[in-house]
């Protein structure tokens, strides 16, 4: 039966074209200008895909899911700058462990002084994760245990489950400041339930902690004190410890800023 359409046309009928309101646009409201708000780019010789424009809201929205904090917004492997071969060593297990997951069996436990880049390089890890499409969860462990308690207050209306669920199930936590809250029982069975549960799922977990495992001076608390020996040797297993040393870099931004009347 002939056909009216020429064998040699370069178009085709597109069904179900998105309406004018459902077409996709980006923050400025602006449609984009490769897929046309469809979501779909066409690329010659080899079909359709998802437009970067629908990759990119995505991300946006993995990132938006991970709770960080608006200070961290800036933080990335790209503008971490480190100072000394401990740092160095570490920026190199984090950015390794980001582009090898999920071939790898062990998270990181980063450990050092304040102001030494800890966080920076854990949210670093969080960012590149998300960028790859899996789902992360960053929690400074004392605002979670903050969470926790407030559940326990009617007028929230929120419970302890609804609090620890996201913490115990998301594909990769960032836990950050460990040992920093005081260590009563509540707060040490508070972090048995979590490690113990996400290590008994062998889901990853990427911890900082002020607290080093050796004294550095006489009284000193380290890692154990703070978390208990059998949570200490669960972690073992858990993570990769990376120690870093250095000077901290908030001091020293703050005795580099001009004072008032310097040239």
């Amino acid at each position: 039966m002939p056909s009216n359409i020429s064998k040699a046309s370069k178009f085709r009928v597109v069904p179900n074209l998105p309406e004018k309101e459902s077409l996709f646009r980006d923050q400025d409201g602006e449609i984009c200008d490769i897929c046309y708000g469809t979501g779909v780019e066409t690329v010659a010789g080899k079909g359709a895909r998802t437009c970067h424009c629908r990759q990119r809201d995505s991300h946006s929205g993995f990132l938006d899911r991970a709770k960080l904090p608006r200070r961290y917004a800036d933080c990335h492997f790209h503008n971490y700058k480190p100072q000394n071969p401990s740092q160095v060593a570490a920026f190199s297990k984090a950015s390794t462990l980001t582009m090898e997951y999920p071939a790898i069996d062990q998270g990181l436990l980063l450990m050092g002084t304040v102001g030494v880049g800890k966080t920076h390089l854990a949210v670093s890890i969080l960012k590149g994760l998300t960028e790859r499409g899996f789902t992360c969860l960053f929690y400074e462990f004392g605002t979670l245990l903050k969470e926790i308690q407030d559940s326990y207050n009617p007028a929230t209306k929120t419970s302890e489950l609804g609090v620890l669920a996201p913490v115990l199930n998301t594909e990769i936590l960032v836990l950050d400041e460990l040992g920093a809250s005081k260590p009563t029982d509540w707060v040490r069975d508070t972090m048995a339930h979590i490690i113990n549960s996400r290590y008994n799922d062998q889901k990853l977990t990427i911890f900082t902690t002020n607290y080093l495992d050796e004294r550095k001076r006489e009284k000193e608390e380290t890692l154990e004190d703070r978390i208990g020996v059998r949570l200490r040797s669960r972690l073992y297993e858990m993570c990769r410890t990376v120690e870093l040393s250095g000077q901290d870099f908030r001091r020293s931004k703050g005795q580099n800023r001009e004072r008032p009347g310097s040239v």
